[in-house]
């Protein structure tokens, strides 16, 4: 039997997907499952390890498989990697989902990320890379998004609480 997420969470690394889903979890009573835990869980080690050892193409063929599998497994929030946009398959795969793009701007995605301890796409000049992903993905989680939330200068508990209203029929 297949089920689905109550709402799947897309955006940038800063943007809040794995914090604020873990609010909108708890406040609908439903589980969190975030697929950047579910590639470290099937890996056997943390992503900047699997970037070093195996590199992004591998991360990404695991990432394709977790947001497949996440899709049609998961009846909480959902949280994806904030580069599983990139793929046509999991763009695809998001169509007829609720999809809430958590939307953040430079200034809050550096501070909430720093300096890129434990991103690896951002281990190299944080800020210059953060803007370029920004920039190349915004369209994309325009593409598949159902609804926009701004996080800037917002609490967690403040944006669970907008998507939780959101997600009402």
């Amino acid at each position: 039997m297949s089920t689905r997420p109550v709402v799947v969470l897309v955006g940038a690394p800063g943007s809040g997907k794995t914090t604020v889903g873990a609010a909108l979890a708890e406040a609908l009573g439903v589980d969190f499952r975030d697929t950047d835990t579910d590639i470290e869980r099937l890996a056997g080690k943390p992503i900047p390890e699997i970037f070093v050892d195996e590199g992004e193409d591998h991360f990404r063929t695991l990432e394709r498989a977790a947001v497949a599998a996440a899709l049609t497994s998961h009846g909480g929030v959902l949280a994806l990697g904030g580069g599983a946009v990139l793929a046509e398959e999991n763009r695809a795969a998001l169509i007829g989902h609720t999809v809430v793009h958590l939307s953040v701007e430079l200034p809050d995605a550096i501070r909430r990320v720093g300096l890129g301890a434990g991103r690896p796409l951002l281990a190299l000049n944080p800020r210059a890379t953060l803007k370029h992903l920004l920039d190349q993905r915004r369209p994309l989680y325009a593409e598949v998004a159902t609804a926009t939330v701004v996080t800037d200068g917002r609490d967690p508990e403040e944006l669970a609480a907008e998507i939780a209203a959101l997600l009402k029929p």
